[in-house]
């Protein structure tokens, strides 16, 4: 039966040990806590001159906190005897925890640096074209690192195992089969980050950019490491991947510059002078904060059977400011028009002829021009029968039985009906043309 100095040796082995590296880690979980608080106060006191660093400083706090513990608690383990139960199971443990803590350290210093460049280039700013390049370039590269962060470090946990790292070794012997089967597997996520990179050093698109995709205007708003968000003007937003702006071709308004030129259409009659038009354009764009002094042109682009077709060209430091301008400038336009020349607005044209006759009482010749033809179309017709020569009697005198009744008869009438118009015609234009000598 055990004695009294069996129980004292198992007391002075593992049960002591044990207990003494529990409590030294909790000593050693206490001291880097405090570090870290007191650290941070320093960093956050010497970086609040300095809104880059502050940003920087706020990022890696919590990460900083899971290192300096993970590793305060290892630095003991590892001095842990090895006859301790359990301590090379905690071991790893410990490894495969401090990996990690690292790698959401490296993830977080990765978007500092590109908040904290995002921070030192504001878009707030008339021409911002510099400061949306960076964004971009800024934004894509940082999520594409942290990307590769985060790969590298799952693999690195998982090497910590044993069993994963003989896996990974029979792997090898098949990479080229493993490959193929990965690579189809992960091809949209490595396309979208091919796509990202390339967008990043390229960059068809840039954050704040104005583009049509398909017919929807928007601005770019927020580029990931696998989509684009583009907000549309009324207020939706269009996900569209990143590998579509690599293999498709779309519009971009404000690729090499946000200034823009945008057009105004308006249809008005002929008869409509434009240099008080021009005069009016001028007035209404040098009262326009919309207006960057660069372009204003009006002039006649169209002409249809009822109007002429005006364009004009207006210009304005970005897109928004445009589409503003150029309601500004039609509703001006309009106002004038409407004020100033009513009547000459789009119409359809009814003239009659005897609001064209001359002062001298003469019937203007598109008047006697259908006289004319009407009678050398009677005296045609009357050639070409015989039988008609003799006029409206000639024709009332011929029998029903002659032969050709049915075409002679076809010719009569069609020439009695162009001599009758003809005679109205000429007694209407001289009834006018009398009627305006007696008014004179």
């Amino acid at each position: 039966m055990p004695t009294f100095d069996d129980f004292s040796r198992l007391a002075d082995g593992p049960l002591e040990n044990w207990l003494g590296t529990l409590l030294v880690s909790a000593c050693a979980l206490v001291v880097a806590v405090a570090v870290h608080w007191l650290g941070g106060r320093v960093a956050r006191r010497i970086a609040r001159p300095y809104p880059r660093v502050s940003v920087f400083v706020r990022y890696v706090q919590k990460p900083a906190l899971a290192v300096l513990a993970v590793l305060a608690v290892e630095s003991v383990w590892w001095q842990a005897p090895d006859t301790l139960r359990f301590i090379g199971g905690l071991r790893e443990l410990c490894a495969f925890a401090l990996i990690g803590a690292i790698t959401w350290l490296s993830v977080r210093c990765a978007a500092a640096i590109g908040e904290a460049i995002v921070a030192a280039h504001p878009l707030d700013i008339a021409d911002n074209l510099q400061a949306r390049r960076i964004h971009t370039q800024a934004r894509v590269l940082a999520r594409t690192v942290m990307v590769l962060i985060i790969i590298a470090g799952v693999g690195a946990a998982l090497m910590t195992f044993p069993n994963v790292r003989q896996i990974g070794a029979s792997l090898l012997a098949s990479a080229g089969v493993a490959g193929l089967v990965a690579g189809i597997a992960a091809r949209p996520v490595l396309g979208n980050l091919i796509a990202g990179l390339q967008i990043a050093i390229s960059q068809p698109i840039r954050l704040d950019d104005v583009v049509v995709i398909q017919g929807e205007w928007g601005r770019i708003e927020e580029i990931t490491g696998t989509y684009v968000s583009v907000r549309i003007w009324d207020q939706r937003r269009l996900i569209v991947p990143l590998q579509w702006f690599i293999e498709n071709p779309f519009t971009n308004w404000t690729r090499s510059s946000a200034q823009i030129i945008g057009s105004v259409f308006l249809w008005l009659d002929f008869r409509m002078p434009l240099a008080p038009l021009r005069e009016e354009l001028a007035r209404i764009v040098e009262h326009a904060p919309e207006w960057d002094k660069r372009v204003q042109v009006l002039q006649v682009t169209d002409t249809s059977e009822r109007a002429m077709q005006l364009r004009v060209l207006v210009s304005s430091g970005d897109s928004g400011l445009n589409w503003d301008l150029r309601c500004r400038v039609r509703e001006g336009l309009l106002d004038f028009v409407n004020e100033h020349y009513p009547q000459f607005l789009p119409r359809a044209r009814a003239e009659l002829a005897a609001e064209l006759e001359s002062s001298a009482g003469e019937v203007p010749a598109f008047v006697r021009r259908p006289a004319r033809q009407a009678a050398s179309s009677t005296a045609a017709h009357t050639e070409a029968d015989p039988v008609a020569h003799g006029g409206r009697g000639a024709l009332r005198a011929v029998p029903a039985s002659t032969p050709g009744s049915a075409a002679g008869s076809t010719a009569r009438r069609d020439a009695s009906d162009h001599a009758a118009q003809a005679d109205d015609d000429r007694e209407a234009c001289e009834a006018v043309a009398e009627g305006r000598r007696e008014g004179g």
